[in-house]
């Protein structure tokens, strides 16, 4: 599983704890037996397609796309031509409410996001097809945990966007005194006439970055 070069920097020393080696025995085992997502080389996607000093927000998701043709190493992001699950329509019906201009793209691939230092990472970083958080409780929480603190500690001023309670519970590793964290429900179906359509993150983040004297994203850069 390639990883990108600036993050193994930070976060190597988590490939050498047991936990981490138990993870991937754990993973390479369900490989032989079960389709899993994404593929081994899009398990760290993230890292490859947004450097560590880069990032500026981050989006933190619950665990891949279950589906084939789906889950390709960003939450929330599909592969061209796989057309936008439910959850990322409703992402892209609150930015045509907040974003002036903004137009739907025709896709569901957010690596335009990434490129410019939106951090899409999942919680867990697989999961076996068609059962969705059957890789939760593995050991992916506590790596992506780690990965949060170390920006937190590493890095001034990012914005952190947590959508439903899975996200949240990384709240914990962020110090709030030195980064911005938006929170609201998740936009799932089930859950984003709770709090998610109408949260104005997009238009909240470019606001917070450009007062910490970074460029704002581009969200119709996709």
């Amino acid at each position: 599983m390639p990883i990108g070069e600036s993050w193994h920097n930070h976060i190597w020393t988590e490939f050498t704890k047991p936990y981490f080696t138990k993870l991937m025995s754990f993973v390479a085992d369900e490989r032989k037996h079960f389709t899993v997502y994404p593929s081994k080389e899009h398990v760290f996607f993230w890292t490859n397609v947004c450097a560590f000093e880069t990032v500026k927000v981050v989006i933190l998701g619950q665990d891949p796309y279950p589906r084939q043709s789906q889950a390709h190493g960003l939450c929330f992001s599909v592969p061209r031509p796989s057309p936008p699950p439910p959850s990322l329509e409703n992402i892209f019906t609150e930015l045509a409410i907040d974003i002036k201009d903004f137009q739907h793209p025709g896709h569901g691939d957010l690596t335009g996001w990434a490129k410019q230092g939106v951090l899409l990472l999942n919680s867990v970083l697989t999961v076996r097809s068609r059962e969705p958080a059957s890789h939760q409780g593995q050991g992916w929480e506590e790596f992506t945990d780690a990965v949060v603190q170390s920006l937190s500690r590493n890095l001034k001023g990012l914005v952190f966007l947590l959508w439903g309670s899975y996200a949240q519970r990384k709240g914990k590793f962020i110090n709030w005194s030195e980064h911005h964290v938006l929170e609201t429900s998740h936009p799932s179906p089930y859950s984003a006439h709770m709090g998610f359509f109408g949260c104005r993150h997009f238009s909240k983040t470019n606001i917070l970055l450009r007062a910490s004297g970074k460029t704002p994203i581009d969200w119709n850069a996709l």
